[in-house]
């Protein structure tokens, strides 16, 4: 990882700081505001570099950042009661069921009187932070799931990166070892995470909702093919075994330590592997397209959002305008938290463009796609689609069953869960 100076990293955000925070007023003494979130240990000291230079670069606002276990729980016990705190550091996804609860601030009227334009952020990422013609805060970081792979067992085998769901299969097929008692050494691909189907499908042509999320849209010859690939790979190859490397993690993580030669990941992995992993020859690229070029990938993560019970908005949206509508200080948030953040200008920087296994990431979500932005889908997505893929994958229905099973509780969860 590349040694970052945090005082200067500071110093430029303090300067720059200092010229982007309007009159608050003539209130005696700053203005104080709260920030929740449930990000602790390194991530708190990520958050206070930011919370930190802010207080230091004006005088008006003072920014206090308090760690919050189960953070929503008691987010809406405080909003309930009236005691929510200014500010949340707020896991995007969340949105289309929160927002309608009048629980956040739409940050409309903000923008429009700074004249900050909406296309300097990930347009999928702004979407995910809307509700109902209403916009309830600003990007903090940006993720999607690309292809890590091993270059030193690829370059072996004579393998490039798949490009398509033929390529991956075939390069899994050959880089997958197994001892002469047939016990798996190596696994070409891990295919580890079921709640990837809704971006496997997009890959496939198809979609995990219909148009209007209302229903589901995955019982079809796509998800019929994403399903039977998933097959054709755990139960006919043989490249993976459910449960293989789990559990293990930093020096002794699987991908570190040659295990497993390519699989999807995200860049919350690259700062640990490149710590870890200082023997590995590693790469990321965008994920393959399906059998007929599409592509698909999944975008997510975190916004700041202000709350409809803080009497302090004003100064909120100040704080949060500094931090992420800035792109001098959204850069140095990236630097500091090896996070990508969701301002287009600062992930334009080298920093993020020159480095390989950033770039993978960066290219992947040029064309990454959230999850509908609807209420019921998190509940259809866990309580009904991956509990009747993860049946089908140990053999005990089939994959059509499978399918229609996730439907029909799919389109009941969608329904019970939709905006009245």
């Amino acid at each position: 990882m590349k040694t970052r100076n945090k005082a200067t990293l500071l110093l430029t955000a303090a300067i720059v700081g200092a010229a982007t925070i309007g009159s608050m007023g003539k209130a005696q003494g700053p203005t104080e505001i709260t920030l929740w979130g449930d990000w602790s240990g390194g991530g708190e000291q990520q958050v206070l570099t930011m919370v930190n230079a802010f207080n230091a670069a004006q005088s008006k606002i003072k920014v206090k950042y308090v760690v919050q276990q189960d953070v929503i729980t008691k987010f809406l016990t405080a909003s309930t009661a009236g005691q929510a705190p200014d500010m949340m550091i707020w896991d995007r996804f969340l949105t289309a069921l929160y927002a309608p609860k009048n629980v956040l601030a739409p940050i409309n009227g903000y923008l429009t009187k700074d004249k900050i334009a909406q296309s300097g952020f990930y347009k999928q990422a702004l979407a995910e932070l809307t509700s109902q013609g209403n916009l309830y805060g600003l990007p903090l970081t940006v993720d999607a799931r690309a292809i890590f792979y091993n270059k030193k067992l690829f370059k072996a085998a004579n393998l490039k990166p798949p490009r398509t769901w033929a390529e991956l299969r075939s390069a899994a097929i050959k880089l997958t070892k197994r001892d002469a008692n047939g016990k798996l050494q190596v696994s070409g691909f891990a295919l580890d995470d079921l709640g990837l189907f809704s971006m496997w499908i997009k890959q496939a042509g198809g979609t995990v909702l219909n148009a209007d999320n209302t229903k589901t849209a995955f019982n079809n010859a796509a998800g019929l093919a994403v399903l039977e690939f998933w097959d054709q790979l755990l139960n006919k190859d043989k490249v993976y075994e459910l449960g293989f490397g789990k559990g293990e993690g930093n020096a002794q993580d699987p991908f570190v330590t040659g295990k497993i030669a390519m699989y999807y990941n995200g860049p919350w992995s690259i700062s640990g592997y490149k710590k870890y992993g200082k023997d590995l020859d590693w790469g990321v690229v965008a994920p393959p397209a399906g059998p007929n070029g599409d592509k698909g990938a999944n975008m997510g993560g975190f916004g700041l959002a202000i709350t409809q019970a803080s009497k302090q908005k004003d100064a909120a949206w100040e704080f949060m305008k500094w931090w992420l509508a800035n792109p001098t200080n959204a850069l140095t948030w990236g630097k500091t938290s090896d996070n990508i953040p969701g301002n287009l200008k600062a992930v334009s920087d080298p920093f993020f463009q020159k480095d390989i296994a950033w770039k993978g990431i960066t290219d992947t979500l040029k064309f990454a796609t959230i999850r509908p932005a609807v209420p019921g889908y998190f509940p259809m997505e866990g309580q009904a689609l991956v509990p009747n893929i993860q049946l089908f994958l140990e053999g005990k229905q089939d994959a059509k069953t499978a399918l229609q099973k996730a439907q029909e509780t799919g389109d009941r969860l969608l329904a019970d869960n939709a905006v009245k």
